[in-house]
């Protein structure tokens, strides 16, 4: 088959328009050369695309009908083709493979995803989910181009890292624990019982109770929490979170550790592009839009 993309334009235009004379005006064309033209592409395909009667509109045929969506479909396509070669002349990323921690605000990320949609549409993404851990860990083995995660000291020297703004902490404990009806408790009362805490390399507040459960979760935190196996700190996004609403108690205490610091991540070796850059200013409104 010899068709072209032109014939395929002008397929879908005179469908449309239902008339070669409006095509042929809006293309600066003939109206011979239009018609020429969808004779030769019905002679390619070999199918007649158009009944025409003197006098009449040109109307698809059963045949045409069937092969406008697809020729629309080829069409879009190339659109496809050009928007992506134009963004990588651009120096924009094919794809962007995401990394956050499990606990980060959802509705931040999801704003900023939505968003991004709408400013890269032609964009891959591939969204991960995991502990503090996994995610600094995809970036090292370049399973993920950015991450997302909260501040804490032990950074790999091969990442680079960006504040983008803060999480508030709560202290919290299960509705049947011996806290739940104290209402305000002091650091002494919170010593006496259990404290759950993450584990020593990622944030969540010091130890102050010789008793420690300790975890890389915030969510497996709260799971704790829902069986009565001590107190916490933990995001109060978390403990808004409707599955965990009427089952975890918000204590009054003077010891409340400082705000969870949310950081951008990268590898050292790899600046990331236009799109990366982009979702970290729309996530840092977003989150600064929830404090």
């Amino acid at each position: 088959m010899q068709w072209n993309l032109e014939q395929i334009r002008l397929f879908v235009g005179v469908a449309e328009r239902q008339s070669f004379s409006a095509v042929a005006r809006r293309m600066n064309r003939a109206q011979s050369a239009v018609s020429n033209a969808i004779a030769m592409l019905e002679t390619d395909l070999g199918v007649l695309l158009f009944e025409r009667s003197s006098g009449r509109q040109p109307r698809l045929t059963a045949a045409g009908a069937s092969l406008l969506e697809e020729a629309r479909e080829v069409l879009r396509q190339c659109e496809r083709l050009e928007g992506r070669a134009l963004g990588l002349a651009r120096g924009e990323e094919v794809c962007l493979r995401l990394a956050q921690d499990e606990a980060m605000p959802y509705q931040p990320v999801l704003d900023s995803l939505e968003a991004l949609a709408q400013a890269f549409p032609l964009l891959e993404v591939q969204l991960a989910s995991g502990a503090q851990g996994d995610v600094a860990r995809k970036l090292l083995e370049r399973r993920a181009d950015l991450g997302l995660l909260f501040h804490h000291e032990q950074m790999p020297e091969a990442l680079e890292r960006q504040r983008l703004g803060t999480i508030e902490m709560v202290t919290v404990c299960g509705a049947g624990h011996a806290l739940a009806g104290a209402g305000h408790v002091d650091r002494r009362e919170l010593a006496r019982h259990r404290q759950l805490l993450m584990t020593p390399q990622y944030p969540g507040g010091e130890q102050i109770s010789p008793a420690v459960w300790r975890t890389d979760s915030f969510y497996a935190m709260a799971e704790l929490l829902l069986r009565n196996l001590g107190w916490a700190w933990l995001p109060r996004h978390v403990v808004q979170y409707p599955t965990y609403q009427s089952q975890l108690v918000e204590l009054h205490s003077d010891w409340t550790p400082p705000p969870l610091v949310v950081e951008l991540v990268c590898r050292r070796d790899e600046a990331p592009g236009p799109a990366a850059l982009w979702l970290a200013d729309c996530f840092a409104e977003c989150l600064q839009a929830i404090g």
